[in-house]
């Protein structure tokens, strides 16, 4: 449920009577996070923009973790700069005696200053407005509502329904009338159910347990558009070898069921997946597959660092753990109706490197790798998230 830093329990016996004490220290529940992020989808796409300085983002993420001393979640998003954001999500985990039945709901409204409308040569095509007027290449708008059930503190199954508005300018839809396949503009309503089963020892940087999630999502439009039904999968299983060594494999998977597809609805790799070292492309399909496995060494482990200028216990002990990772990565994306300029779907991707990862503060992961993909592609990159 991440309420604590840390949960300590000690077992004391005296005269036959087993007293059993837990001692807990909870986390800092208020992040006002200052946004100063790339707008694009990685750090190495942002290298590739020409306009690459004013594609950046700023302003301001709330998070209220704990709300009301329920484990209930406010989020914020106030988001200015090339992108401008603004949302607002409500997430409570359980209700009633047993405290199963959960809540969500949220609202968003997002508009950019630029368009990547088309993929040719296995790269995003960028169109931004040079009018300077109020048309913005590109509007969304969408409200979400949900039910949670919690079967257990591990297991959770969400059932959410996502009303969405989504306009491209005239401009762009010329560029590429295909985008939306009923003109510029659609309104659709999302029907999607999603189970988690978490068995992972943390969060931030798992090394044993594992992980699971299914989902079936049914995207709905105002219109002729048709229908898309979309299924996806995703397992990760983390093993202790012994020692220092770890091993972590990670599968992933789509399906989609459609007669045709927009190209806004034809994302597969390059963005939330990818086959690492290819970062800067993009493949387009209905369905995908991506394997990931690593070998992790855990190379220093500095415990806990402790800020003496820092009275507060919640944040005056840093942890520090620095691992050494190998991996190898292969991907398959399926599409029928590819353009013979982009190369990459329909083909086997794949991937070797060795990285660097550091975990420290809550849940914070730091990774800096070197890739080599077979189709020549590679270099350095850097990621904030555990990879698999």
């Amino acid at each position: 449920l991440q309420l604590f830093h840390q949960v300590l329990l000690q077992a004391v016996c005296r005269n036959g009577e087993l007293t059993i004490l837990f001692s807990v220290q909870e986390r800092w529940y208020l992040f006002p996070i200052p946004i100063f992020s790339l707008a694009d989808r990685n750090y190495r796409s942002w290298l590739d923009r020409p306009d690459r300085w004013r594609r950046v983002d700023y302003g301001v993420h709330v998070v209220r973790r704990n709300f009301r001393g329920r484990n209930e979640q406010l989020v914020a998003n106030l988001q200015l700069g090339f992108n401008r954001k603004y949302e607002l999500f409500y997430e409570a985990p359980g209700y009633g005696q047993r405290r199963r039945i959960g809540f969500g709901a949220g609202a968003s409204y997002y508009r950019s200053r630029a368009l990547d409308y088309a993929t040719q040569n296995d790269r995003l095509v960028n169109f931004r407005q040079q009018n300077g007027g109020e048309d913005a290449p590109i509007l969304r708008r969408y409200a979400t509502v949900g039910l949670r059930w919690r079967r257990t503190v591990q297991h959770l199954t969400a059932l959410n329904a996502t009303y969405d508005h989504e306009r491209v300018s005239d401009s762009a839809y010329r560029l590429n009338p295909a985008y939306f396949l009923d003109g510029p503009s659609r309104r659709y309503l999302e029907i999607g159910l999603i189970s988690t089963l978490n068995q992972r020892n943390t969060f931030a940087y798992p090394l044993t347990g594992q992980f699971a999630q299914l989902s079936a999502t049914y995207r709905a439009f105002v219109g002729s558009t048709p229908g898309i039904l979309t299924l996806r999968g995703r397992y990760a299983r983390y093993v202790a070898l012994g020692g220092p060594f770890y091993y972590s494999a990670g599968l992933r998977g789509q399906v989609r069921v459609a007669r045709q597809l927009g190209y806004a609805d034809s994302r597969a790799f390059g963005y939330d997946v990818l086959v690492r070292g290819y970062d800067a492309l993009v493949i387009e399909g209905f369905h995908y597959g991506l394997l990931q496995q690593g070998l992790t060494y855990k190379l220093f482990d500095a415990g806990q660092l402790h800020l003496r200028a820092v009275d507060n216990p919640r944040f005056n002990q840093i942890p520090l753990v620095l691992y050494l990772n190998t991996f190898v990565d292969a991907g398959y994306v399926s599409n029928r109706a590819a353009l013979p300029t982009n190369r990459l779907p329909n083909q086997l991707l794949a991937s070797a490197g060795v990285a660097l990862h550091a975990a420290t503060y809550y849940d914070w992961v730091f990774t800096v790798e070197y890739t080599r993909t077979r189709h020549g592609y590679g270099g350095f990159f850097f990621r904030t998230e555990f990879p698999i």
